[in-house]
């Protein structure tokens, strides 16, 4: 397969993928969605997104090393997002460039993230928004933009030490106090306002004011990466503080 120029100079491969097509509507990236691959090596990781069957792929790759990898241009729509929103967005896929970290995941018991691959992860980052204008509360995992089916990068990602770094958004975690404000199935307009605050800050959310498995699912996303302490997809009040915290640094 024909390969092209790197898009950034932190690229220290180029293996084309074939698994690629147009932004549908000439749209750009806006949002940078960060990924684990989910499988036992690099190798597998890397043969499965060029693989045409598979019908996946990404933007980048970053090994345990820290070595970045791209496989397809970032001017072009990777398949990495899926069944997807975000901010009302469906097609993720065509708006976003996709970084894959080589990482187990959570059926390979989520092991940590070498410190050289997380150095390099906000390298990459920064390049890549500063050269597309991406602003911080666009870096997104994942699991934020597909929560009833994704659960990666997951809750050990150091999502914290990127925004020490100044990548994407972040707050303090809300001290974890109590348990469940509403319980599985409980209607009401608090249930509502939540769901609202959820959707506003992106979370593909409907507003049907019942504590249903989508809110969970979405709890559950937004606690993985901003309050990873307790993923249980509750509503607690240490979540709807830190939900509102990130709503208000948005200005």
């Amino acid at each position: 397969m024909a390969t092209f120029p790197p898009d950034s100079a932190l690229v220290q491969r180029v293996l084309p993928s074939p698994n690629h097509g147009e932004r549908r509507g000439a749209r750009r990236p806006d949002c940078i969605l960060l990924h684990y691959t989910g499988l036992p090596t690099l190798d597998e990781a890397l043969n499965k997104l060029s693989d045409p069957a598979a019908e996946v792929s990404c933007h980048y790759v970053i090994d345990e090393a820290g070595a970045v990898i791209q496989m397809v241009a970032e001017t072009a729509r990777a398949w990495h997002a899926g069944v997807s929103s975000w901010k009302g967005e469906r097609d993720v896929n065509s708006t976003s460039i996709g970084v894959e970290i080589a990482n187990s995941g959570h059926e390979g018991g989520l092991p940590p993230f070498p410190d050289a691959q997380i150095a390099a992860t906000i390298a990459l980052v920064k390049d890549i928004s500063s050269r597309w204008n991406i602003r911080p509360e666009r870096l997104l995992a994942h699991s934020d933009v597909a929560p009833a089916r994704k659960r990666d990068p997951g809750e050990r990602f150091p999502w914290a030490r990127l925004a020490a770094a100044k990548v994407g958004r972040w707050v303090e975690p809300k001290p974890i106090e109590g348990g469940s404000l509403f319980a599985p199935a409980e209607e009401g307009p608090p249930i509502r306002a939540l769901q609202t605050m959820l959707a506003l800050y992106g979370y593909g959310v409907e507003l049907t004011g019942v504590m249903d498995p989508q809110t969970e699912f979405a709890l559950a996303a937004f606690q993985r990466h901003f309050r990873p302490e307790r993923v249980d997809g509750r509503a607690d009040a240490s979540t709807i503080k830190t939900l509102s915290a990130l709503i208000d640094a948005l200005g």
